[in-house]
């Protein structure tokens, strides 16, 4: 039981106790009454924008909610500074990348020692000085939130597009730099997405921009030197369940336009040789089916789920009729190889898969067929393909790492399969991979199904049940957590930690099919599989149930209130960062930024009494009920535009009044943040070094 040990938490101030304010629903005939829904402004929207115009009785109950936190977690303040000089020691603070050959230059990106922010800057080919193209830290002085989206030159390399959001909100505002001078030109582009498409002219170029529920659901035409109230628009999706983006080709002959929700996909297409003109569709969307394009000269390569291809497949059509009517197979469907993207390139095409739980990259001679594959062979590993930024190149980057093995940067030769290493990740105060382990064990599910769980810890950790884990999952949106490398997480393992991935259904660790299992009427799969992933280690002697810290974000933060509700005995606490746990009502709400396209992955509610049912029987905040929960923290983005202040400050309300034990739940609210916290890498390891110091609190470590 996680219940044995003594509490950590002594003598705590009284919690802070949220009014209740009862408002009832009627919905499908099922009537459900929230004492909480107040503490959802009315003025949400506007509020993202300017955080000071939030209802005053919501911020006092914030405030009193973090300084509960904060006496909560007082007596860790120094060990979160040990932490943070830990994590901090391990980052080389004046790093740079490697730059990307692209034209006349190499473009890359670099830190400065004590900054914040990155700094973008190039280098002439064949040597010389390095130019500064911009300087994040400079950018961001005097602003409590800063995050910069990049920058993108034009084809001719004199001016770039840069974004920054200074809320935490995800509204970005575009500037123009002039990368001889330095100098931003008078255009600002507001509210967008944070990027943009150049034309080949540089003259002008796309962007999406986000609408009032932050939502991109435009796509406009900026001519440079005009005001964007003179920006044509060139596309609107009216649909409100669909995102966009805009994006390019190496050759600048089109410009994409992606519109999608977490099932279905459609492309139109806008040729450069005419800017004015409406983008043509490729295939209309039919529900369900999935494609992505990447032009190959005289022809696209489409990777698409069509005709059943659940792992997907490789069709290619002439670039002068894309029409599905044209699309003819290259790559077949494999099942349990799922193709997770792809790229193309004079004369190589080249995609990253993954099959048996493992990443790998094929290249195709496209001249001959013939195919060869880029793989390791420790256990549990890590692939990031990053292309290259010219068309006509046979040399491709890629990156490589392990729980153990810090991250390698990779030019490979597709002609002669050299690999060049260009970069290992260096860590200043040092790291030998010989101290660790690196294991994958896979955790029986309660339908027979396997679950693979990454397992990082030293040689030195006693396997006997006594170590403490830090457990963490996210399982939803297909998305697969990689067994990378990360020196935070070398700070739990040095003080005997466990650190475990569940690779849980919702991702697409083990295919598309693992995906499905882990959605709509499914999605219970994904709680079930985490806790027996915790049984699993327990039964194998990793850890035992008192030692262990379940941890998830965002979606995740779902899954931590899904265990929560399901199994607290089986968790010595838990961290929930932003988490997503007022599933019911957010789906009920097609107001809020992301509820219609979240629909495909979750299920409507308000059509369909069905999904209605699949719905209420697991969101965490309807299904809190009386039962002695574990030690909780949950963190939150006053400015979060993807899950709500209001959610986890419902839910710690909840928990905290029904809950049996006297274990404390905990809520931080970030007053000058959004979904990914704060901005900096260093104020970023603060955040980390604070849910860990719980971590470490709660398994009597510390």
């Amino acid at each position: 039981m996680a219940t044995s040990r003594p509490s950590p938490f002594a003598n705590l101030p009284a919690a802070p106790v949220a009014a209740r304010k009862p408002v009832s629903d009627t919905r499908h005939g099922i009537t459900r009454t929230d004492d909480y829904a107040w503490f959802r402004a009315d003025n949400w929207q506007a509020m993202f924008k300017d955080p000071s115009i939030l209802d005053p009785e919501i911020r006092k109950h914030l405030e009193a909610e973090n300084a509960y936190m904060e006496a909560a977690m007082g007596d860790t303040a120094e060990l979160q500074k040990v932490l943070f000089a830990e994590m901090r020691g391990r980052i080389k603070e004046d790093d740079s990348s490697v730059p990307m050959k692209d034209g006349p230059f190499a473009y890359g990106t670099l830190f400065v020692t004590g900054g914040e922010q990155p700094h973008y800057f190039r280098t002439p080919r064949g040597g010389g000085d390095k130019q500064l193209l911009l300087d994040g830290d400079k950018e961001a002085v005097g602003k409590d939130y800063f995050r910069l989206s990049g920058i993108d030159h034009t084809s001719d390399h004199s001016r770039g597009i840069w974004g920054y959001d200074d809320k935490g909100s995800e509204y970005f505002t575009l500037r123009i730099r002039d990368l001889a001078t330095g100098e931003d030109l008078a255009d600002v582009i507001e509210n967008t997405g944070g990027g943009g498409v150049w034309a080949p002219d540089g003259k002008s170029f796309f962007y999406t921009l986000q609408d009032e529920n932050h939502r991109p659901s435009k796509v406009f035409h900026h001519i440079v030197g005009q005001p964007q109230s003179e920006d044509r628009l060139v596309y609107e999706e009216e649909d409100p369940g669909f995102f966009m983006g805009v994006g390019g080709s190496l050759l600048d002959d089109f410009i994409y336009i992606d519109i999608h929700d977490h099932e279905t996909s459609e492309y139109r297409l806008l040729s450069t040789k005419d800017l004015t003109a409406e983008p043509a569709l490729v295939a209309e969307r039919e529900e369900g089916i999935e494609y992505s394009m990447t032009e190959g000269g005289d022809v696209f390569y489409i990777l698409t789920n069509d005709g059943d291809a659940k792992d997907f497949k490789i069709m290619q059509a002439p670039v002068t009729a894309p029409g599905k009517e044209n699309w003819t197979e290259v790559v077949p469907h494999e099942p349990g190889r799922l193709i997770i993207s792809h790229m193309a390139f004079a004369r190589y095409l080249l995609w990253l898969q993954r099959k048996d739980g493992l990443p790998q990259i094929i290249i195709r001679d496209r001249t001959t067929g013939e195919e060869h594959a880029i793989a390791f062979a420790e256990e549990a590993y890590s692939l990031g393909l990053q292309g290259a930024a010219e068309y006509d190149s046979d040399v491709i980057r890629f990156s490589y790492s392990s729980m153990t093995t810090p991250s390698q940067l990779y030019d490979y030769d597709m002609t002669t399969r050299e690999r060049v290493l260009l970069k290992t990740q260096e860590v200043p105060s040092g790291h030998n991979p010989d101290d660790y382990v690196t294991r994958r064990v896979m955790a029986p599910a309660h339908d027979g199904e396997l679950v693979p769980v990454s397992l990082l810890y030293r040689k030195d950790t006693p396997l006997d049940g006594s170590a403490p884990c830090l457990l963490y999952g996210y399982g939803a949106y297909g998305i697969t957590i990689p067994a990378g490398f990360s020196t935070n997480n070398l700070s739990l393992a040095d003080r005997g930690f466990v650190y475990a991935i569940a690779h849980i259904r919702g991702g697409k660790d083990k295919g598309f099919a693992w995906y499905e299992n882990g959605k709509m009427e499914h999605k219970e799969n994904t709680f079930k599989d985490f806790i027996a992933a915790a049984d699993h280690l327990v039964a194998q002697g990793f850890t035992s149930y008192e030692n262990i810290i379940a941890e998830g974000g965002s979606a995740g933060g779902m899954l931590m209130g899904g265990i929560a509700n399901m199994a607290p005995e089986k968790f010595a606490g838990i961290i929930a960062a932003v988490p997503f746990v007022d599933v019911l009502n957010t789906m009920l709400d097609d107001t809020l930024p992301l509820t219609p396209p979240e629909w495909p992955e979750w299920g409507n509610p308000i059509d369909s009494p069905e999904e209605y049912q699949w719905i209420a029987a697991y969101s965490p905040y309807d299904n809190v009920a009386a039962k002695p929960y574990p030690p909780i923290l949950a963190i939150s983005g006053l400015t979060d535009p993807r899950v709500t202040y209001w959610e986890p400050t419902k839910w710690v309300a909840k928990v905290r009044e029904f809950s049996t034990g006297t274990a404390p739940i905990l809520l931080k609210t970030n007053m000058a943040a959004g979904h990914g916290g704060k901005s900096g890498r260093f104020q970023r390891l603060e955040e980390i070094a604070f849910e860990y110091a719980f971590a470490i609190k709660v398994a009597g470590k510390g």
